[in-house]
């Protein structure tokens, strides 16, 4: 049994996370409930800051939000001094909410709107990555209407392949991110915004996607900006002072997952940005990652309640919880593992081979199949490890499900971080068909 982090068993036989029972949390906050082992985020974010301060190389560790986005965990973001990398005006505007630095803010995304693009005006922060033609004409518009500067980046596809699922890979040729290399729409792109009196280009960025293993694609994704940054060089005279490398470090969420510690993967990217900028002279560049799934996504456990239990002779158990895919897309999405443990039963023998289902009215709801729990027992506390990441951040309402509570736990303490949804805030947004009719007839 592998545990994560702070995550341990104490005297009662009970799974704690950062010095908590789960078996209190849950009868605290209720379940579903997703739980943060904090002193784990921290751990991560400090470990890639210090890969960089060892290889001499200035750098910005700026958190993927999209991984997990809440006012509390950006205000553990700003504690360590990491940057925030932003996607839509909604996680700018949770970043505006925990008053993050603006400076430290980067903003992606392959369609952002003009009035996203205004709001980032608005906050003045420090950086907008640049998708697409269309957002380069909106930033000329806005930065000379208001006269005001903005630091811009341009993300590029590196044409790397990388081993992961087709979904959240983005690095290669095919993809609706970013300017291609090979064709010519990076260099086009960066025409367009070169000497600009308001826009200024501090580099290339690239991302090639999540949940990756092998260094080599870090390596390969490196290599290629570092020869396009010093090809501008020649070219346009022009040297870029900063080189944003994305994310996308895989953990592990089963025993099949070999993943490596986070820092190698940065190791080996510096390795090839000193060895390029020595071979070519070519000064060195501030380095930018943008871990996200590496920096919660093991942080995070699910902890659910189990209800009914159903055995289907000769082929499966199957024990159902109090949540599913409405708070975890991702099995159903593209069939992601995950591990389990009967949290409030740990000592007992997790020898019962059960499929773990969800509540939803779906025959693809199904969290995890095929693995083993204690002796299912109506009302036992199921966790789910390794939720840290996109569980949350792409929850539904799907059924009218309520999306679950949020905890950070950390050296024994616990705090709400998220209110769990009720019923009343499931109709919030309805209007009442009279409503319609009586503002129809005015």
């Amino acid at each position: 049994m592998h545990l994560y982090g702070t995550q341990s068993v104490n005297n009662l036989g009970h799974l704690t996370i950062g010095g908590v029972d789960t078996v209190d949390l849950a009868n605290i906050y209720g379940t579903p409930l997703l739980v943060y082992d904090i002193a784990l985020f921290r751990e991560r974010a400090k470990a890639f800051k210090e890969t960089f301060k060892k290889a001499g190389i200035t750098a910005q560790v700026a958190y993927a939000s999209k991984a997990f986005s809440s006012i509390a965990i950006y205000e553990v973001a700003k504690q360590l001094d990491l940057s925030l990398d932003v996607v839509s005006g909604g996680e700018l505007y949770t970043a505006v909410a925990a008053d993050f630095p603006r400076e430290r803010i980067h903003f992606h995304g392959n369609n952002k709107s003009y009035s996203e693009l205004q709001y980032a005006f608005d906050e003045k922060i420090g950086c907008i990555v640049v998708d697409n033609f269309l957002e380069i004409e909106w930033l000329k518009q806005i930065s000379e209407s208001r006269k005001e500067k903005m630091n811009v980046l341009l993300r590029v596809t590196p044409g790397v392949h990388a081993s992961t699922h087709d979904y959240i890979t983005t690095g290669q040729e095919d993809s609706k991110f970013g300017f291609d290399l090979k064709n010519g729409q990076a260099d086009d792109a960066f025409l367009k915004l070169y000497n600009h009196p308001f826009l200024t280009v501090l580099g290339m960025h690239c991302h090639i996607g999540s949940q990756i293993f092998e260094t080599d694609a870090f390596r390969f994704a490196a290599e290629v900006l570092m020869e396009k940054m010093v090809e501008w060089r020649e070219k346009f005279k022009f040297v870029c002072p900063v080189l944003n490398l994305g994310g996308g470090f895989g953990i592990r969420y089963t025993a099949e997952d070999k993943p490596l510690q986070p820092a190698a993967y940065v190791e080996e990217m510096e390795n090839v940005v000193l060895s390029m900028t020595r071979k070519h002279n070519y000064p060195l560049p501030e380095v930018w990652i943008e871990p996200g799934r590496s920096l919660v996504g093991d942080a995070g456990t699910t902890l659910y309640t189990t209800g009914s239990t159903k055995l289907v002779p000769g082929l499966r158990t199957y024990v159902a919880v109090d949540g599913g895919m409405s708070d975890n897309i991702r099995p159903a999405l593209y069939g992601a593992k995950y591990t389990a443990v009967s949290a409030n039963r740990m000592m007992d023998p997790h020898s019962d081979k059960v499929t773990i289902a969800g509540k939803c009215c779906e025959s693809g709801d199904k969290l995890i199949e095929d693995t083993y729990l204690a002796e299912p027992v109506e009302g036992d506390l199921i966790a789910i490890f390794c939720t840290g990441a996109y569980t949350y951040a792409m929850a539904s309402n799907y059924n009218r499900l309520a999306k679950p509570a949020i905890v950070f736990c950390e050296d024994g303490k616990h705090q709400l971080v998220v209110r769990r949804e009720t019923y009343e805030d499931l109709v919030k947004l309805d209007i009442p068909l009279q409503q319609i009719e009586s503002e129809n007839v005015k």
